[in-house]
């Protein structure tokens, strides 16, 4: 699975620190992590939590990631900002049982998580727990198990409300703010990371327009 990390500027000092935590657990396991930033508080590119949602959007519904995780002071901006957008089911995740949970009953594909709020001694060990249920488990398969159907049923009516509910990516792209979008991708390794994993060719060719 590639797995996308993208910090916010407020939380940016921290980046090193989520960074090696979420790969000290996902790479074990398999999967493939890609860091779109930022990286440290006095990167050239800043990014807010909106940009993070857009971001996250950019990256899930191109298929250029299959996983994203990202977070903000609280976690709840973050996780507003992705889940207005088409395809991107945003947990937030504050512990290991709400990682868990998460993961078993709505088998989402961002989770949102607090770097400031309650982030103290010990806090990475907090975030390799909450990656450990996120990535250690098969999604989707219930909890209780016995309810394993009716939320299987209840994420899929989910998914047609949203895409009812919201437009495309590309249509999104085309009417959000230019400027912003252009923030939200201009990453230093955005275009090494985006272009080589991206497997929609239209919203790749209306990035690369910009």
């Amino acid at each position: 699975m590639k797995v996308a990390l993208i910090i916010e500027n407020s939380q940016a000092a921290k980046s090193a620190i989520v960074h090696e935590a979420l790969t000290s657990v996902a790479e074990p396991l398999g999967h493939q992590v890609f860091h779109y930033g930022m990286y440290a508080p006095e990167d050239e590119a800043q990014l807010t939590y909106v940009m993070n949602g857009l971001l996250a959007g950019i990256l899930l519904n191109s298929r250029a990631a299959d996983f994203v995780i990202t977070g903000c002071g609280t976690g709840m901006g973050s996780m507003l900002a992705c889940n207005s957008m088409p395809g991107v089911f945003c947990g937030l995740v504050i512990d290991p049982t709400d990682a868990f949970l998460f993961s078993q009953i709505n088998d989402g594909n961002c989770m949102s998580m607090p770097y400031s709020k309650g982030f103290g001694w010990a806090a990475e060990l907090n975030l390799q727990d909450c990656y450990r249920k996120i990535f250690e488990n098969e999604g989707g398969a219930g909890y209780p198990k016995e309810r394993a159907e009716i939320m299987r049923k209840n994420r899929g009516i989910l998914k047609d409300l949203k895409s009812a509910a919201c437009n495309d990516m590309l249509t999104v792209l085309k009417n959000v703010d230019q400027d912003l979008l252009r923030s939200a991708i201009a990453g230093e390794k955005f275009a090494e990371y985006f272009y080589a994993n991206s497997q929609d060719e239209a919203i790749s060719d209306y990035l690369r327009s910009l």
